[in-house]
């Protein structure tokens, strides 16, 4: 027997053990059946669990259990990333505790250390995906720097270095200037700040007292600008184009250059061009074959190259003084107050700066031309189907990709360099040597590169290095590629692409078929959850407070394609009353004896209402697999909910208890086994979901030999199952208790009081109909009578259903006259707010400024006003005709 209550603390940990333990969560390489395979985004191994890992790690979940259910030999496969520079910052901050560095200890010394921190601690984020429920197949776990998986980025670093696709090159980057490594731009998060817009007059050689002024945010950067560019259609510079420019500060001259990349209509419609420094300056330099002219170093300290006034002076420092230096030279015109976007380090915190360096590139643009036919001709398909367009956009104007970084935690550049700078690249550093010695005809000292490569780079090999390339393992043969990724939209670029460029290039096939990108989880006003705001919710936290169904539910049901997920932990506290719900449910089917039973049919039920529930039940059972197969989790879950509590649980439930109080006649025993019937197939098709709950009461549920919930076949109930005749009569009734109960709930008659009911204009079936189930009006809708009049008495209520007319004798129960002026006030109120709502959605301002969340919520709020006053207009109607 079922406790009085679910806990779910007390039942979590034990399921999931016996779960993994079992090897329920195995895919199986020599299985006949049909293979069907998910790649997990692999976590950081720093990472704790939050709402995002939560989000995408149950969408997952359900279709893995979903597909497991429906017979596919599935597999989810598991790992984390090394995360390099996260990684390296969580150990340096713990070597700085102990008064020693990175740089102190050594290179071998120091990856000693974080390997043993990753053996202490990198273990955490599984065992929260665990808690989550994941049911991914552990065994198979793999990490990003494990030897199968080391030597698989070799074999392609390697292989695209002999065909030219990776080479060294000096282009910009995003510099860490106190970590001293590129950063992806991913990793770059831009700020607001208040700044300055400084404007600087350039004077024109050979032309006394004339000028050209250009306005940056960035004053300091003008040491290293090697043209002023002006729009060539721009009146106000064409006689200028073609003369020269004297850099303030550092008195060299400088070309006034013709490039559209100038805005007319932005300040003076003249810019400084600072290639070394700027990424759209650099693109406007190589069009112009423009010097790049580095004046920074790898601290962001002002180097060689500028002025000696100003060599070795931080950035910020420099900017001071050249701004002073300026202003003395009277070539400041003036300065404004400017709010702008600082790119900073995610991680560090410190401000990027763009800077020009040579790195290890790869031709991202050769490797995109596969991908996106790939997308073209339909053999990767994304939904929804507009990120496609997204998909295309990165990668038609896609740059060369900067895989190396300076760390030393991650992967190693298989290059080595011999004494006059020779670069031989190779997958051992034995093949290496070897090569060096046919090339000088002796062996020779090599240095192996000190960079790593960029985690995304390892990361895009995971859909075939996980499953043992570059061995012809069965599990490369067998679920590679992948039916489905799921992901977030802002990894398209930095993952999704770099996945379909390698899987295709190693390959020859997409990685996978499908790629579903959610939306974000924000918090319930829509704002994006931040450590500033104080708006984090710990998913941790919510399981550890409701279980972790509640919060499994309320993602699903939320995820609505195309819209972020506006999470509250008042939305998670109403599912878990949902999960109360089911629980009061299998306890109830309990107590009354109701399970599924050997040999029943469900096509050979003989009362009305257990045809009604099995007809119900079945299309609940296609709607979900349809919503499930079509990543409409949201539907899957609606559906679900709606049948769980609105039609099993509030009406039929309800309407089997006077069949199951007679005791073991006929129709007791059918009731009994449509219960256990409909109950345990609930319990099927909410398992993906909500896995503990449905696992936790199966147990009481199965028969004899019946496996865990978790391996059972996923409910097919087959054509013939639904009566439109017995639907047509229950939901009759359904709908005429509904109205009595609507029409007591919008006049306030107290809960207890007994009404009369008088039918008029009763035709003979919905006569027939109610006299039928009168015992469930006296009891659900707390009316007796039941006597039929020609004419609305005194104090009578109406409320109408096909063939009968409902009157309820009110005049002795409510004050009518007093409910009539309560709820023309009411609606009164509810006009203006109306009113309010509306004007604000008709006004251009406000939708050209607002935040597209902050409309959506205020066309909710009218919505669900007219709602509220259209149900109240129907109350006072009905007492208008009294």
């Amino acid at each position: 027997m079922l406790d009085k209550t679910y806990e779910p603390a007390a039942v979590e940990g034990r399921r999931y053990s016996l779960w993994e333990a079992s090897g329920a969560f195995a895919a199986d390489p020599g299985s006949a059946k049909p293979p069907f395979t998910i790649m997990m985004p692999p976590p950081n191994v720093t990472g704790s669990l939050h709402m995002g890992h939560a989000l995408t790690f149950t969408l997952q979940d359900i279709l893995i259990r979903f597909e497991r259910m429906r017979g596919r030999d599935a597999l989810w496969q598991p790992g984390t990333d090394h995360a390099g520079i996260a990684t390296e910052i969580v150990v340096e901050k713990r070597l700085a505790e102990e008064g020693t560095s990175k740089r102190a200890l050594g290179r071998e010394a120091f990856l000693e250390r974080v390997w043993r921190w990753r053996e202490e601690s990198g273990g955490a984020i599984t065992r929260q995906l665990r808690r989550l429920g994941a049911s991914a197949d552990w065994r198979r776990e793999r990490f990003t720097l494990d030897p199968g998986l080391a030597a698989a980025v070799r074999r392609v670093f390697v292989s695209l270095y002999r065909e030219g696709l990776i080479y060294r090159d000096k282009r910009l980057v995003n510099w860490d200037p106190v970590l001293h490594t590129v950063i992806s731009d991913l990793e770059v998060e831009p700020r607001e700040a208040k700044g300055s817009l400084w404007h600087i007059r350039y004077p024109i050689v050979g032309l006394a007292g004339r000028f050209i002024t250009v306005a940056t945010t960035r004053p300091e950067t003008m040491l290293g600008d090697t043209a002023v560019a002006v729009h060539p259609e721009d009146p106000r510079w064409q006689r200028l184009i073609g003369e020269k420019a004297l850099l303030p500060l550092s008195d060299r001259a400088i070309p006034i250059i013709a490039d559209p990349f100038a805005d007319p209509k932005a300040g003076s419609g003249a810019v400084k061009i600072t290639p070394a420094h700027d990424f759209a300056d650099f693109e406007v330099a190589r069009r112009h074959g423009l010097p790049f002219i580095n004046i920074f170093d790898a601290d962001a300290r002002l180097n060689e190259s500028a002025p000696a006034a100003y060599r070795g002076l931080d950035r910020f420092e420099a900017r001071r003084r050249v701004v002073a230096d300026l202003e003395k030279i009277g070539l400041l015109e003036k300065v404004e107050d400017h709010a702008l976007l600082l790119p900073h380090h995610a991680r560090s915190g410190v401000v990027v700066e763009p800077w020009l360096t040579d790195q290890w590139f790869c031709d991202a643009a050769t490797l995109a031309g596969p991908a996106i036919a790939a997308v073209e001709s339909g053999q990767t398909e994304f939904v929804p189907r507009q990120w496609e367009n997204t998909f295309f956009e990165w990668l038609r104007h896609i740059e060369p990709w900067c895989i190396s970084r300076q760390l030393w935690w991650g992967h190693r550049i298989p290059a080595w360099y011999a004494p006059d700078g020779a670069v031989f690249v190779a997958e051992r550093e034995r093949e290496a040597r070897e090569e060096a010695a046919h090339r000088y005809g002796k062996e020779v000292p090599l240095r192996q590169e000190e960079d790593v490569l960029d985690t995304w780079f390892s990361s895009a090999l995971w859909p075939f290095s996980t499953l043992g390339w570059p061995q012809e393992t069965p599990e490369l043969a067998r679920y590679y590629p992948g039916d489905v990724l799921v992901t977030g939209f802002d990894i398209i670029f930095f993952w999704v692409a770099r996945m379909m460029m390698m899987g295709l290039k190693f390959e020859g096939e997409v990685p996978f078929r499908k790629v579903y990108i959610h939306a974000l989880v924000r918090d319930e006003a829509g704002r994006k959850m931040s450590k500033s705001r104080g708006n984090i919710i710990d998913p941790l936290k919510l399981i550890d407070r409701y279980g972790c169904d509640a919060l499994r539910f309320t993602l699903a049901a939320l995820s609505v394609p195309g819209r972020d997920v506006k999470l509250s932990e008042s939305r998670v506290e109403g599912y878990r009353n949902f999960a109360t719900k089911l629980w009061n449910a299998a306890r109830y089917a309990a107590m009354n004896a109701c399970r599924p039973a050997p040999g029943f049919d469900p096509r050979s039920l003989s009362l009305t209402l257990n045809r009604w529930i099995i007809g119900a039940f079945s299309e609940c059972a296609a709607q979900v697999t349809a919503s499930l197969e079509g990543f409409r989790f949201d539907e899957a879950a609606g559906a679900l909910y709606h049948f769980l509590w609105g039609r099993f649980c509030d009406w039929y439930l309800e309407f089997t208890k006077p069949l199951l109080q007679r005791g073991e006649d006929r129709a007791a025993a059918e009731t009994r086994a449509a219960t256990g019937f409909v109950l345990a197939g609930i319990l099927h098709l909410l398992h993906p979901i909500m896995p503990f709950i449905t696992e936790e009461i199966w147990d009481t549920l199965k028969g004899e030999g019946e496996g865990m919930l978790i391996g059972r076949p996923w409910p097919q109930p087959g054509p013939g199952l639904f009566d439109p005749s017995a639907a047509e009569e229950i939901e009759w009734v359904i709908a005429a208790i509904s109205a009595i109960r609507a029409v007591r709930a919008e006049l306030h008659v107290p809960p207890a009081a007994r009404v009369p009911l008088f039918l008029k204009d009763a035709e003979e079936s919905a006569s027939l109909r109610l006299q039928g189930a009168r015992e469930l009006f006296s009891r659900l809708a707390r009316v007796d009578g039941f006597e039929r009049a020609a004419r609305v008495p005194e104090g009578g209520v109406q409320a109408v259903v096909p063939g009968l007319t409902l009157v309820l004798s009110l005049g002795g129960v409510v004050d009518l006259a007093r409910e009539k002026a309560r709820l023309a006030k009411e609606i009164e109120r509810i006009e203006g707010a109306v009113a309010r709502i509306g004007e604000k959605l008709s006004n251009p301002q406000f939708i050209s400024k607002a935040k597209a969340e902050v409309v959506e919520e205020e066309r909710e709020k009218l919505a669900e006003a007219i709602g509220d006053r259209e149900r109240l207009k129907s109350a006072y109607h009905r007492l208008a005709a009294v």
